[in-house]
C-alpha cells in the first residue's frame, strides 16, 4: 500500500481564513486560531476552497470498493475492463488470514485457481470486461482521489475510527498524515483523536 500526495491547494490556510473572514468582515489575525474556532463552531463551508489530491496504490478492490463510497470525492480507478490481469501476481490478504496457517493456504490456493482461470479465459477469447468476473476482492488496485478539505475530515472522522475496516483505516492514516503536514490548523484535531503511530510525518512527497 501506498498514498502519495499529488497536489493541493496552495496557502491552503490563507485561503481558508481568507474565506471566512469575509464572512465574518473581520480584520487579519492568528491563522491557526481563527480556523480552529470555525471548525469548533461547525463553520466548515469554508475548508471546501481547499482541496488535496492523492495516488492510492496496492489497496484491494475490497477497499476501493468502500472508498468510492464517498460521492462527493473524484475518482479515477485503474480499469479492469481495459487492463490485461494475466500477469497480476500479487494480492491483498487480510492479516487474520495471513497470521493463520491453514488459512493462509487456502486464499493462496483459491487466488491461484482465480488467476489461471482468468487466463484460460482470455486464451479462450474472453474479452477482458468479461473474463475480470472471475477476480477475487483481494485484487490490488491503483487509484486517483480528489476531495475538499470539508469532504477530507468527513472520510477521515469515519474511515479511522476503530470499527472501520482495517485497510481503509490504515489508508486513511496515511492520508491523515500528509494532510496534517500541509495544513495543521485544519487537522490536527483530528490527528489527536486517532493513533498516529506507523505514520511518517514530514516523509511526504509533494512532487
Amino acid at each position: 500500500m501506498e498514498v502519495l500526495l499529488l497536489n493541493f491547494t496552495r496557502d491552503a490556510e490563507e485561503v481558508i481564513e481568507f474565506a471566512g473572514r469575509v464572512c465574518h468582515r473581520s480584520a487579519p489575525g492568528n491563522t491557526a486560531k481563527f480556523i480552529a474556532g470555525l471548525i469548533k463552531m461547525g463553520h466548515e463551508s469554508v475548508l471546501e476552497h481547499a482541496s488535496a489530491t492523492f495516488e492510492i496504490t496496492g489497496i484491494s478492490r475490497a477497499c476501493s470498493h468502500q472508498l468510492v463510497r464517498h460521492r462527493l470525492a473524484s475518482f479515477s480507478q485503474e480499469s479492469q475492463r481495459y487492463v490485461d490481469m494475466s500477469s497480476q501476481v500479487d494480492y491483498v490478504l487480510p492479516p487474520s488470514v495471513s497470521c493463520n496457517r491453514v488459512a493462509y493456504a487456502r486464499m493462496v490456493q483459491a487466488l491461484a485457481v482465480c488467476q489461471e482461470t482468468y487466463k484460460e479465459l482470455r486464451d479462450l477469447g474472453i474479452p477482458k470486461e468479461d473474463a475480470r468476473f472471475i477476480l477475487p476482492n483481494a485484487t490490488p488496485t491503483r487509484l486517483v482521489m480528489t476531495a475538499n478539505f470539508r469532504q477530507w475530515r468527513h472520510i477521515i472522522s469515519l474511515r479511522c475510527a476503530k470499527q472501520s475496516q482495517w485497510e481503509i483505516q490504515a489508508v486513511c492514516l496515511l492520508i491523515l498524515c500528509a494532510l496534517c503536514d500541509i495544513a495543521p490548523s485544519v487537522f490536527q484535531d483530528l490527528a489527536d483523536m486517532f493513533d498516529m503511530r506507523g505514520c511518517m510525518r514530514g516523509q511526504t512527497d509533494y512532487g
